[in-house]
């Protein structure tokens, strides 16, 4: 018997101890029912993942959608569940039976981590940028140092590999891990297909829908040369009957962008958070690295400390208390030049703080008394990469198609075409202090065009 056949035939002895008897069970909203494994349970035990129970997965969007209170934990037991699922499936096709059982659990494990670094509230603190580290960074140290190094290293799982798996360069990886890493990033990757139909199902709404189990029946390792190189590399590919459920993951995406995570009360509250933070990290009333130690009431409640600055703490208690600002001018990409240089804001949150200053300045002087440092905000959401790096295998291909094509020769769909939506729909908007609103929405133009020449 062949040394694959062994590996294969341990896997399928795992894979039936855990769906017959598991160390745990949890009921999933999703799923129904998710099998843990010992490796699993090891990891949920931790601290740092505990803390991922006291992080809503969409941060405000409760808010407007109430019961969109699920957690980073929920979301990262679905990701793990999933993983879990394409990492078998692969592991039993010819091209991947070098797969191992310790593959496996690797990958299982790198899911169940992949949010570990997160901080309170959704992305917007990321957005601060230096010296507030990006997630992937936070949940390195994480996964290589304390309780869940312990952990893992006690099941005979590799931390470093873990985190190079989460966090790495694929092109840095060893050339297993660079097909693994796969599963895990990318247009394929399990963390879009749990947070899009588990977010969707908590804000019932009727996007997010995908077909999820064919999707993942439909995944294929092909050796591919990729246009402009010389190099053949593995890649996890669809079949012909994944096209469809992919083409709905990415209309499932622009939907939930359009309508969910940009809904403007949400996007309100994360900036009115964004800058809170910022204020109280000028005045080094919190360090970057107490962020991603906090949860959303940890962190809420510290903002509303005494010892905060006024202005952070006065957006901490509006948010707290449901006052949030209101939007008093939306800026569409039709407007080209303003909204260029709106959005360049984004690259520099110094320069986009200074712009509001500057702005609650002058209309403190045409009001002839004063306001807040904090009474006008502006929102810039975050340009997403919308990459379908997708490449799609037939056995029979249809006259004129070729075994294997990628993504856009297939649907007739680039980049650029869902690029173009989000430019599109994606808007800039200055939000002011409920009483303020009406003037900056009939001045804004006086009190912002001067300033264009200057910071901008």
């Amino acid at each position: 018997m062949s040394s694959s056949t062994d590996e294969a035939n341990g896997i399928d002895r795992w894979w039936t101890t855990l769906e017959t008897n598991p160390a745990a069970v949890v009921r999933d909203a999703l799923y129904d029912r998710i099998p843990l494994t010992g490796d699993d349970l090891s990891l949920i035990a931790t601290p740092e993942f505990q803390r991922l129970d006291r992080i809503q997965q969409l941060g405000f969007v409760s808010r407007i959608w109430p019961g969109a209170k699920h957690t980073r934990l929920e979301h990262s037991l679905g990701v793990m569940h999933l993983a879990r699922q394409a990492a078998l499936h692969l592991s039993r096709q010819p091209a991947g039976n070098w797969i191992t059982l310790d593959d496996i659990r690797t990958v299982s494990a790198a899911a169940l981590l992949h949010d570990i670094g997160h901080y309170p509230f959704s992305h917007a603190i990321e957005e601060l940028g230096p010296p507030i580290q990006p997630h992937e960074e936070a949940g390195r140290r994480l996964i290589e140092s304390g309780s869940i190094n312990e952990a893992l290293t006690d099941r005979n799982l590799e931390p470093a590999r873990i985190a190079a798996l989460i966090h790495g360069d694929r092109d840095e990886l060893p050339e297993r891990d660079r097909l693994l890493f796969q599963i895990l990033s990318g247009t394929l990757d399990v963390d879009k297909l749990d947070y899009l139909p588990r977010d969707a199902r908590a804000c019932h709404v009727p996007y997010g829908g995908v077909d999820t189990a064919r999707l993942l029946a439909s995944l294929r390792i092909e050796t591919i040369t990729e246009p402009g190189t010389d190099v053949p590399t593995e890649r996890i590919v669809v079949g012909p009957k994944g096209v469809s459920p992919l083409h709905s993951l990415i209309n499932a995406r622009q939907e939930m962008f359009d309508n969910v995570y940009w809904h403007h009360t949400n996007r309100t509250c994360m900036v009115m958070l964004l800058c809170a933070v910022q204020e109280a990290m000028q005045q080094r009333a919190i360090e970057p690295d107490d962020l991603w130690q906090m949860d959303d009431t940890t962190l809420l409640n510290r903002l509303r400390e005494p010892s905060m600055p006024p202005g952070a703490r006065r957006l901490a208690d509006a948010l707290a208390t449901r006052e949030f600002h209101k939007r008093a001018v939306e800026v569409s990409n039709r407007a080209t030049e303003l909204y260029g240089r709106l959005g360049n804001l984004w690259f520099d949150q110094h320069a986009r703080r200074t712009v509001e200053l500057q702005l609650t300045s002058a209309l403190s002087a045409r009001l002839s008394r004063p306001i807040d440092d904090t009474a006008i905000l502006i929102d810039i959401p975050k340009p997403e990469k919308w990459k379908a790096d997708v490449w799609v295998a037939y056995d029979s291909p249809p006259v004129g198609m070729q075994p294997l094509m990628s993504w856009r020769d297939v649907v007739g769909l680039s980049d650029d075409d869902f690029k173009q939506y989000e430019e599109h729909r994606r808007l800039i908007r200055i939000v002011t202090e409920p009483s303020l609103r009406e003037i900056v929405a009939e001045e804004w133009e006086s009190l912002l065009y001067p300033l264009l020449g200057g910071v901008f």
